[in-house]
């Protein structure tokens, strides 16, 4: 089985993030507009308690990518995905795709049989990476309102959806040893 710490494809490297990674993503998500921006402080928990669940992706030393997800609690077969950033110097080359397949194939994922995510209507480059990513493992994607403007973010925020992937057998999908 592959070295999931760290995966390389072009000058890309894919790996699980650090404690001293957390000021860098801070930084790389304030570059993905329009990215809700969180505090330096949560970047840093994320790297540090999250990394079995998160994706740092770097050329030369420098993250250009980075998914923050968790198990979530209440359901440990679901993995919530909260942001994908992709720096502008690595767009167009499948690195969302990429950093979602590296980060489902992990052994922390291995009992994981769907992926969710919220998204805004308007956010094209977000439904159409997760739709590619749907395909990719032959998943069904669904989504439905659910932080509401008016009942959760009193008028200042877009509704978003929550958009589910159920997959089955998501190892021997993508080629890889169960």
């Amino acid at each position: 089985m592959k070295d999931i710490l760290n995966v390389t494809k072009d000058d890309l490297a894919l790996r699980k993030p650090r404690a001293e990674d957390g000021a860098a993503i801070w930084d790389l998500v304030r570059e993905c507009k329009p990215l809700d921006e969180n505090s330096m402080y949560c970047n840093l928990i994320q790297c540090d308690h999250f990394a079995d669940t998160c994706v740092v992706a770097e050329t030369s030393g420098d993250p250009v990518g980075w998914i923050s997800g968790y198990l979530r609690p209440d359901d440990p077969e679901t993995l919530f995905v909260w942001q994908v950033a992709v720096s502008e110097r690595a767009r167009g080359r499948g690195l969302g795709k990429r950093m979602l397949t590296e980060l489902v194939t992990r052994p922390e994922c291995e009992d994981v049989t769907r992926l969710q995510t919220t998204i805004t209507a308007d956010n094209d480059a977000s439904w159409a990476l997760f739709s590619k990513f749907a395909k990719t493992v032959s998943g069904d994607l669904s989504s439905e309102a659910h932080f509401k403007r008016g009942d959760h973010f009193d008028g200042k925020h877009a509704t978003e959806h929550m958009v589910t992937i159920e997959f089955e057998e998501l190892e021997q999908l993508l080629g890889r040893a169960a």
